[in-house]
């Protein structure tokens, strides 16, 4: 039996969000309440849903692909190497704009939870 910080592997399988995105949880757990890590994936020429996350701050860090963020009603072309930080509670999406898929982690503060999410789209 791993000791109780050990999280063994492996990572949940990917699944298919209602936002539009393919997420991998790295780290997502009641037990770990600071944080919370993602992988994920949005295929070319899709766009998330507009959408804001209530009382949990998101970081987006780009690894590859390239996409247009929107973040409180303001745009901008994001790459590899690119950080967002999107606040608590902002309306926000990414679009891919490049003909592979667009890759990030997404880190939030304290971690995700569903009942947090709000969709903004009509």
């Amino acid at each position: 039996m791993p000791p109780d910080w050990l999280i063994p592997g492996p990572f949940p399988a990917e699944f298919l969000a209602d936002e539009r995105c393919f997420i991998t949880e790295q780290l997502n757990l009641p037990e770990s309440p600071a944080a919370s890590l993602a992988h994920v994936r949005v295929g070319p020429g899709s766009t998330t849903r507009l959408h804001a996350v209530t009382g949990i701050v998101e970081r987006y860090i780009i690894l590859s692909g390239h996409g247009l963020v929107e973040v409180g009603g303001e745009t901008a072309p994001v790459g590899p190497g690119d950080r967002v930080v999107i606040p608590a509670g902002v309306a926000q999406r990414i679009a891919n704009t490049g003909t592979s898929d667009l890759l990030f982690y997404e880190l939030c503060t304290p971690r995700f939870r569903e009942e947090a999410y709000r969709d903004l789209e009509p």
